[in-house]
């Protein structure tokens, strides 16, 4: 049985079964506003929202690689944006983790990956052509806690965000679920 079949069979049970009733938003949820921007890492999916103290529902989440924003205006500030304006968010977080594989890219090693995989190095070509640093696109950071400062700095400063949200950064240690602050954003609020 494939991954896709496995997974729509169990989905059937799980629908029948209303396993869903546990996931979805309780009626008495705290309305915190806050939207969390964190790793992919599979060993935040349920840590994290536990490590915060956030239950389903109070919270908007946003994972990427590494919890990187890498371009002002790319799909990750855009939803941000848009929780802040239209989903009523008045608090951002930025959390970065310990042991991150982002902080182990080597983007030469992945390039190589990819024309092993198939990927014509004329499109490789091509894609630099048109004015993209693929080696700088594909690269992580080396250090964890300057990363998470970066995109707080990213995010506070962004000319479409309003100067009275608070913009925190934070690090969690995907062993233990220990939170390093990096910055704490009611120090920075403007107005």
């Amino acid at each position: 049985m494939s991954l896709l079949a496995e997974i729509l069979s169990y989905n059937e049970k799980f629908v029948e079964q209303e396993l869903f009733l546990t996931y979805t938003k309780p009626e008495k949820t705290r309305d915190l506003n806050v939207v969390v921007v964190t790793c992919m890492d599979d060993r935040l999916v349920e840590l994290a929202h536990k490590a915060l103290n956030l239950t389903s529902g109070e919270a908007k989440i946003i994972k990427n690689a590494g919890a990187l924003i890498s371009h002002p205006f790319g799909s990750v500030m855009r939803s941000l944006i848009v929780a802040v304006y239209e989903l009523k968010a008045d608090e951002i977080i930025i959390m970065g983790h310990k042991d991150c594989g982002m902080s182990k890219v080597n983007t030469e090693k992945m390039i190589h990956s990819m024309l092993d995989r198939g990927i014509n190095r004329k499109d490789l070509d091509l894609i630099q052509y048109t004015g993209i640093d693929f080696e700088r696109w594909l690269r992580g950071f080396s250090d964890v806690f300057q990363s998470v400062k970066h995109d707080v700095n990213l995010v506070k400063n962004h000319p479409l965000l309003p100067s009275d949200v608070p913009v925190h950064g934070l690090v969690i240690d995907p062993e233990t679920g220990a939170l390093d602050l990096v910055v704490d954003g009611y120090q920075n609020v403007k107005g």
